[in-house]
C-alpha cells in the first residue's frame, strides 16, 4: 500500500525522540475485536508517543464493531473514543471525488468536461485539464503550487494563507505541468484542491456546504466537516512528530485535498453506503479511470483500486502535522478498516497505520475462511 499511496504531505520532520517500548494493558476488548487483532493493534503502537489514541472501526459483513486505544504511561489502555473526532487528511480527496460524482449523476456537468469552462480566467497557456484527470491524479499538476513556498511557511500550519487570489495567480501565471494529462498518474494535493474549488465554484457556495448538503446530511454524519469550530468539544489534538501537541491545519483553498475532521462513527456509515449497490455516486468513485499496475492496480476517482489474492480492496490514507488515518474497504464482502489517530504523519513509525489497516483487514479474510470450513 506504501508503494500506491503516498502520504499527503511534502514535509519531512527529522529527529523524532525514541519512545520507550509500551506494556500491553489492553483489557476487555472482546467482544469488540478477537485476540489476534488485540495483539496486531498493540505491535503496531507499542512504540508510538504517549497521548497517541487510535479510534478503529472494524466491519464484518457490514457489521461495524468499534475499538479505542490510548497509550498512557507507556502502557496502551482500551478507550472510548469511536465518536471523537480527528483530522483525516488526504481520505478528504475521497470525500471530493463523492461530491464530483454527486454532479456528474445529476448531470450537472461531466466527467470529461474540462474544467477551463467553468473557470472565469484561463490556465496558463491553455491548458485543458478535466474533472476526472484532477480526482484521478493525472492532471499533470505538481503535488504542490509552486507559489506556495515551503521554506517562508509556518510549518505548524503551511497552507492557512494559501487562499483563492493566491491559486488563481499561480494557474494564470506560474503553471507548469510536469507531464500531459492523461498520461500518468501522479499524487497531486494541487489538483485535488483545485477540484474542490471548482466544485463550490459551480454550486456558488462553500466547500462546507457541498459536504452537509450531498453527503454529511445525507448520511447522518453529524461529527464531520471542514470547519473544526462545529466539532472543537469532540476534537482530539494532534500531537507532533515528538509527540508534543500541535496546531490544527487550515487547508484554506485547497480544503477538498485534506481539510476534512471527522470520526470512526461517521466513516464507518460512509463506509456502508459503499455496499449499497443502488448508490450510484459512490459507484463511480469506485470505477476504474486509469490503471498504473497491469492487472493489479487502479485509480478510481479518489480510491486506489488494489486487487490480489485477497480480492478487491479501495483505500486511502491521509496524514497532517499532528493525525494519521486509514481506510480500507472490500466491498465484495461488506468488509472493512477505519483507523483515525493523533499520530503525526511526520512520526518515524507513521506507517504503522497502513500496515495496522491491512494486518486487520487480514484477520477478516481469515474469519471468513474459518466460517466456510
Amino acid at each position: 500500500m506504501k508503494k500506491y499511496l503516498p502520504i499527503v504531505l511534502l514535509l519531512l520532520i527529522s529527529g523524532c525522540n525514541k519512545a520507550k517500548v509500551a506494556f500491553n494493558g489492553q483489557k476487555d476488548y472482546a467482544p469488540n475485536i478477537t485476540e489476534v487483532q488485540s495483539q496486531n493493534i498493540f505491535a503496531e503502537t507499542k512504540d508510538f508517543p504517549n497521548n497517541t489514541q487510535l479510534a478503529i472501526a472494524i466491519i464484518h459483513n457490514g457489521t461495524t464493531k468499534f475499538y479505542g486505544i490510548k497509550r498512557v504511561n507507556d502502557t496502551i489502555l482500551t478507550i472510548d473514543n469511536h465518536d471523537n473526532v480527528f483530522e483525516i487528511g488526504s481520505i478528504s480527496k475521497v470525500f471530493t471525488a463523492t461530491l464530483l460524482a454527486d454532479m456528474v449523476v445529476n448531470n450537472q456537468l461531466g466527467l470529461d468536461d474540462n474544467i477551463n469552462d467553468y473557470l472565469e480566467w484561463p490556465l496558463k497557456g491553455g491548458v485543458k485539464i478535466t474533472f476526472k484527470q484532477l480526482s484521478n491524479h493525472t492532471s499533470g499538476l505538481p503535488r504542490l503550487p509552486t507559489n506556495l513556498l515551503l521554506d517562508s511557511v509556518d510549518l505548524e500550519n503551511p497552507y492557512k494563507d494559501y487562499d483563492d487570489l493566491k491559486l488563481k495567480q499561480y494557474l494564470t501565471q506560474e503553471l507548469q505541468l510536469s507531464q500531459n494529462p492523461g498520461e500518468k498518474s501522479e499524487y497531486s494535493n494541487l489538483g485535488v484542491g483545485l477540484l474542490g474549488y471548482v466544485l463550490s465554484e459551480i454550486d456558488s457556495t462553500s466547500y462546507e456546504n457541498l459536504l452537509q448538503t450531498k453527503i454529511l446530511t445525507k448520511y447522518n454524519m453529524t461529527g464531520t466537516t471542514s470547519n473544526r469550530r462545529f466539532i472543537s468539544n469532540q476534537l482530539v489534538k494532534g500531537l507532533d512528530a515528538q509527540g508534543n501537541e500541535t496546531p490544527n491545519w487550515d487547508l484554506n483553498v485547497l480544503v477538498g485535498a485534506g481539510g476534512i475532521l471527522s470520526s470512526v462513527t461517521d466513516l464507518s456509515r460512509f463506509a456502508l453506503a459503499q455496499f449499497n449497490d443502488s448508490n450510484q455516486a459512490m459507484a463511480l468513485t469506485r470505477k476504474p479511470t486509469f490503471n498504473f499496475q497491469a492487472n493489479k492496480a487502479d485509480m478510481g476517482l479518489g480510491w486506489a483500486i488494489i486487487r490480489n489474492q485477497h480480492g478487491t480492496r479501495f483505500m486511502h490514507s491521509g496524514g497532517t502535522g499532528g493525525y494519521r488515518s486509514n481506510i480500507v474497504l472490500d466491498v465484495a464482502n461488506k468488509n472493512g478498516v477505519i483507523i483515525l489517530s493523533n499520530l503525526s504523519a511526520f512520526h518515524k513509525n507513521n506507517m504503522n497505520i497502513d500496515n495496522l489497516g491491512t494486518r486487520l483487514m487480514g484477520t477478516l479474510k481469515k474469519l471468513e475462511s474459518i466460517a466456510q470450513q
